[in-house]
């Protein structure tokens, strides 16, 4: 017997398929070896998937027990409003307005008119209740959980509120020295639209 025969049949006899047929489990098969009879396995019982411990249950569902809570999770500043404007224009100003009076150019295109914000049963509802609403989703309004992320929805929540202040305020609620109506926005003078002509040095610009 040659060399090369020989090494040829050592080559041969390790090539086995023990690791491709090795015992193992087939997600979803039937599996004599659990009473149950099923070879996927239940997570234990506690177990936590990373990024989902959500230890403050009212941040993440805006519920006390089975009930909307009446309280931001955090404190409302500035920024958190200027956060919930600038979502509410993107999500929620399309259907809603950006009023809030539920005038949104796709009700105008014919879709189901949503409630107004400023409606006495929508002023009185709880904050938790536009969380749920946004998380889970309303009659022909869809959840918004996965576009929006949590501490943002919040934000919305403050907005809305505040649109709803805005909306309802009386001369009372004017802070001493303020204009009403406020003072108009000073804009820039339109341009054309066409792009300007490069001066170059040494030369002065004459206006037409």
């Amino acid at each position: 017997m040659t060399p090369l025969l020989i090494t040829t049949l050592l080559l041969l006899t390790a090539c086995r398929q023990d690791m491709h047929d090795q015992p193992r489990f087939k997600p979803l098969r039937q599996s004599d070896f659990y009473a149950d009879l099923r070879s996927s396995r239940l997570q234990v019982q506690g177990t936590v998937a990373r990024g989902q411990l959500h230890e403050d249950s009212y941040f993440y569902s805006g519920k006390l027990g089975n009930n909307p809570g009446d309280y931001m999770p955090f404190p409302v500043t500035e920024q958190v409003l200027a956060r919930g404007q600038q979502h509410f224009n993107i999500y929620c100003a399309p259907c809603h307005s950006r009023l809030g009076d539920g005038n949104g150019m796709i009700p105008q295109r014919g879709f189901r008119h949503p409630s107004s914000y400023h409606d006495e049963r929508l002023r009185k509802a709880p904050l938790g209740y536009f969380f749920d609403v946004m998380t889970n989703g309303f009659g022909a309004m869809s959840d918004y959980a996965s576009q929006i992320p949590v501490r943002d929805r919040w934000c919305i929540v403050a907005y809305i509120r505040a649109l709803q202040l805005s909306q309802g305020a009386t001369m009372a609620d004017v802070p001493a020295g303020q204009k009403v109506p406020s003072e108009p926005p000073v804009f820039g003078e339109p341009g054309s639209g066409a792009t300007p002509t490069a001066i170059m040095p040494g030369e002065k610009q004459e206006r037409q």
